[in-house]
């Protein structure tokens, strides 16, 4: 009943609505890709100097970038990784090995360059960005640190909503503002990454509430948790799920009562990307909780969206198989921060560099091979 965008937009406006126009405009603006592009992409490919499809998923990666660009030869030459941080009331229940504190240290680490993300994206050769969406902590005016803070950290959502519908909404808003002005600078491919101590809490939380399995099915141990403590943990979301009573039909009801600032980042980063015909690449479980949100705002989200990889965290596949999405790798990752999402945009780049850097039989002199 509520599958198309305008029966969603009656819905939203039923349960409280949009208070600003930016969410609404945006989702209403992304556009199906147009097939005709893949024939352009699949054309080129199969008369590159190999057999057809004997490159496997990076041919794939190719043609899906695009599609999606709707450019027929285009280049990666601006790559950004925007790793969200947010803190987390539902901390306090003891779900995590950390305390909450470290989500703020681990900020002022990405600037400093010395994280795993730090790391990974130079190697990739990605920008990453900083934002603090809702970091319990007062940075001032910390240099290159981007502030879209739109609270000190959600409410424990054991005892209620993690926030209200207006700051889930800011919380997406934000991130299309992100996504607008970085498109605007030139940059070819989005990735998303994470930080906030107890987030995968609320992304077990919303992973339950999209695929409808138990919680039990899509909690993992997070930061490395022990059974005592996993067991605490699910305990917890039940008791979230229950006293909040998330509507999986209003994604933006999910987001307030039993998500986090740093996913509605992510999940607006996404709609806004769709929205500007630019790649987009999951990270791991807090991130893929982010893509559940933007796409069941807008379905068409998920084609432009490429799954970096498949975590560690039980409930990681569900949402991925709730969405269609293959991941790229499986290295038993789990860090978050965007570190898969660095990983696998070294494959798609490889991908596009097969595409438009690789000789056709013509060029090479080379005689192609019968096909059937």
């Amino acid at each position: 009943m509520w599958n198309t965008f305008e029966n969603k937009i009656a819905w939203f406006q039923m349960k409280g609505g949009f208070k600003m126009n930016l969410l609404k405009d945006t989702v209403k603006s992304i556009s199906p890709i147009d097939v005709h592009w893949y024939s352009i992409a699949q054309k080129r490919l199969d008369n590159l100097t190999k057999p057809p499809g004997s490159l496997g998923r990076l041919e794939e990666f190719a043609k899906r970038f695009v599609a999606i660009t709707g450019i027929s030869m285009p280049s990666l030459d601006k790559k950004v990784i925007f790793t969200f941080a947010g803190d987390h009331g539902v901390a306090e229940e003891g779900v995590s090995a950390y305390p909450r504190e470290v989500t703020g240290q681990m900020v002022l680490n990405f600037l400093n360059g010395g994280a795993g993300i730090n790391v990974l994206a130079r190697h990739a050769g990605a920008e990453v960005v900083v934002v603090d969406i809702g970091v319990d902590h007062d940075f001032n005016s910390v240099d290159k640190l981007i502030s879209k803070k739109i609270m000190k950290g959600t409410k424990n959502m054991r005892r209620g909503p993690a926030m209200t519908r207006d700051e889930a909404e800011k919380c997406i808003e934000a991130g299309i503002e992100l996504a607008n002005e970085y498109a605007e600078r030139g940059y070819r491919i989005f990735a998303t990454g994470d930080m906030g101590i107890a987030n995968t809490t609320p992304s077990s939380a919303i992973a339950a509430v999209f695929t409808g399995r138990p919680v039990s099915e899509v909690t993992g141990r997070g930061t490395g948790i022990g059974d005592d403590a996993l067991r605490n943990k699910i305990k917890v979301i039940e008791d979230a799920l229950s006293a909040n009573r998330p509507d999986p039909f209003d994604p933006v009801d999910v987001l307030s009562k039993v998500g986090g600032a740093e996913i509605g980042g992510i999940a607006g980063l996404i709609i806004g990307a769709s929205a500007k015909r630019i790649p987009v690449v999951i990270d791991g479980f807090i991130s893929t909780a982010g893509a559940l949100i933007a796409s069941s705002l807008e379905p068409k989200t998920k084609d432009y969206m490429f799954a970096a990889h498949n975590s560690v965290e039980v409930g990681h596949k569900a949402m991925l198989d709730k969405m269609g999405l293959r991941p790229i790798l499986d290295l038993d990752l789990r860090l978050g921060e965007g570190t898969g999402a660095a990983l696998a945009i070294l494959m798609i780049d490889a991908g596009l560099k097969i595409y438009t850097e690789m000789a056709t039989f013509g060029e090479a002199g080379v005689s192609e091979g019968i096909r059937e």
